[in-house]
């Protein structure tokens, strides 16, 4: 569920159609042995910041 939430999106890549929608981002995520984890921000941050 990410309704209010503020996840990492990367932006910079090349546009593509998955299933019949073009993407143009992707969420960020991580797996581990408990399974796939969203990467979020530790402290809530401006919409738009650049990761650095």
């Amino acid at each position: 569920d990410l309704i209010n939430k503020q996840v990492i999106v990367l932006t910079n890549l090349k546009p593509r159609k998955m299933l019949n929608i073009e993407s143009q981002g992707m969420i960020l995520a991580a797996e581990d042995e408990e399974g796939i984890k969203l990467l979020i921000p530790d402290k809530k941050a401006k919409e738009g910041s650049e990761i650095g």
